[in-house]
């Protein structure tokens, strides 16, 4: 994380869900001598390409990417993986005099590899795991999600009823340490163990919202139905972390004949325009935050000036 007695400086992309992160990451990582380390908690699975709208081949081409396509969905991985292999991204990046320049949406993924981020003792009661997973399978995820939201409403409001697999460990955490998940996390030293630059996109929310309606369309025109078919025929479940992604659990379900196709891609639909309200909340409460309006989509060069003259402030200060 450091050489000799200077940290390593790494550029931040982030923003919620379609605001065009990736399309102006390109133009600065190719203005900044920058490689990408995907910020992104399902980009990370093989074979989920159209619906967590991963960077193109042709895009992939021009910039290395680092952290996509790392493992099958039907393996584990946790926030504490991602800290390690982002960390060794950004030592090698750095190694060779590339700028690390970590893009996406996933703010605990983001904040676990900048910060000094400590995870939880907190072991598996496999009794208690097995007596959760029952109830999430005969009362339902809402009753399972139910009984988080009165022990620790904060990580409630964060995570998904559909997400079981973190709501059970949230609850595993307050049972085992008598301590919300939320107050471990809030406890994270706001220490950065890189010198930080963090640039923030944002936009008119109707704007937002018309864009995430029609990524949601596009991702439906490129065939996401087929990738989701694809990994249900695989052995992909519903209760897998990895297909607890938005879009593939709704298309999951009307392919399982739960719902039509039309019902889902409005789920897929309101789901995300929740997901970016929550990703703008926990981005907004990060330190020291360089924000950028992009609603105007047609002054992308006076975009990427302005977020220029941030990161050079950032090199310059180093005497880079």
């Amino acid at each position: 994380m450091t050489v000799g007695n200077r940290r390593h400086p790494v550029l931040v992309l982030v923003g919620p869900t379609a605001v065009g992160k990736t399309a102006l990451s390109i133009g600065i990582a190719e203005r900044w001598n920058a490689e990408i380390i995907s910020g992104d908690s399902m980009q990370v699975y093989r074979g989920m390409d159209i619906g967590t709208a991963k960077a193109s081949p042709e895009e992939r081409a021009r910039v290395r990417h680092h952290l996509i396509d790392i493992v099958d969905p039907d393996e584990p991985f946790s926030v504490s993986d991602y800290q390690r292999l982002a960390r060794e991204a950004i030592a090698d990046i750095a190694g060779r005099g590339k700028l690390p320049f970590v893009v996406g949406g996933t703010g605990l993924y983001i904040e676990a590899a900048l910060y000094d981020f400590r995870f939880t003792p907190a072991g598996v009661n496999p009794d208690l795991r097995e007596e959760l997973r029952r109830l999430a399978e005969t009362e339902g995820p809402e009753a399972l999600h139910a009984r988080l939201a009165e022990r620790d409403p904060e990580t409630a409001r964060r995570l998904h009823p559909n997400d079981v697999k973190r709501v059970i460990r949230a609850l595993e955490i307050q049972a085992a340490t008598g301590i919300p998940l939320s107050r471990h996390l809030a406890g994270h030293s706001r220490r950065p163990v890189y010198d930080l630059c963090i640039i923030g996109l944002t936009m008119d929310r109707q704007t937002l919202y018309k864009r995430i309606e029609q990524r949601v369309d596009q991702m439906l025109e490129k065939g996401l139905v087929d990738e989701v078919r694809a990994l249900l025929e695989r052995g992909c479940t519903r209760e897998m972390v990895s297909m607890q992604a938005l879009g593939y659990k709704e298309i999951a379900e009307h392919l399982e004949g739960l719902c039509t196709l039309e019902e889902a891609v409005e789920r897929m639909k309101r789901g995300t325009r929740r997901y970016a309200k929550r990703q703008l909340s926990w981005f907004r409460h990060m330190n020291g935050v360089h924000w950028v309006d992009v609603t105007d989509e047609s002054c992308e060069s006076f975009h990427l000036r302005a977020i220029d003259a941030v990161v050079a402030g950032m090199l310059s200060a180093r005497g880079e």
